[in-house]
């Protein structure tokens, strides 16, 4: 199956997941992540403020601030086309953007060097066992990701777990991928 049609049954099967599995797979995923070495070790953690269909992330951003860590969220520049990451301190740094997405806005805070990021935890559709993934289609996580040195992980559900994800040239794999059951690798 191309990406593509990928794309299209991993939102509807992500939008039509009753609400009491989904908040069990989120309350699993979020508990690997909290005890991993990964998370602990990780001052600057960078995500994306989830949409309604995605795993729901504001417990994870408020579970950083907990712990004093610095949480950083992605502003898509279609124009150039990339990725840039900002802090994130309050929920008021946001606007809304195109398709309901929630992105900081560049007036309210500052840039993020993607190096000083320890890690990123990179959204997905569907992934397979090499770290590879399919995403959104827009290729900003593959160009942000290219010579970015530190950890990158996957948060995702056992469903969305496919035997191999289609692969470009540019594609570039997660190190690690967490599971409502825990860490796969």
């Amino acid at each position: 199956m191309d990406k593509q049609n990928l794309r299209i049954q991993a939102k509807r099967m992500l939008k039509n997941l009753p609400s009491e599995r989904r908040r069990a797979i989120e309350e699993g995923i979020a508990r690997h992540l909290f005890d991993s070495s990964f998370w602990q070790s990780a001052d600057m953690v960078a995500l994306t403020v989830s949409q309604k269909h995605e795993w729901d992330t504001s417990t994870i951003i408020e579970q950083a601030w907990k712990e004093n860590k610095t949480v950083c969220v992605p502003k898509c520049f279609p124009a150039k086309p990339e990725l840039v990451f900002y802090q994130l301190q309050s929920y008021s740094q946001l606007e809304c953007v195109y398709m309901d997405l929630l992105e900081p806005n560049p007036e309210l805070t500052c840039p993020i060097d993607k190096q000083r990021i320890d890690l990123v935890i990179v959204p997905g559709l569907f992934f397979d066992r090499d770290g590879y993934r399919v995403g959104y289609g827009g290729g900003y996580y593959d160009r942000y990701l290219a010579g970015f040195q530190n950890l990158t992980l996957a948060l995702t559900s056992n469903e969305q777990m496919i035997e191999e994800c289609p692969r470009d040239d540019y594609d570039i794999p997660v190190d690690h991928i967490i599971t409502e059951d825990g860490l796969l690798f």
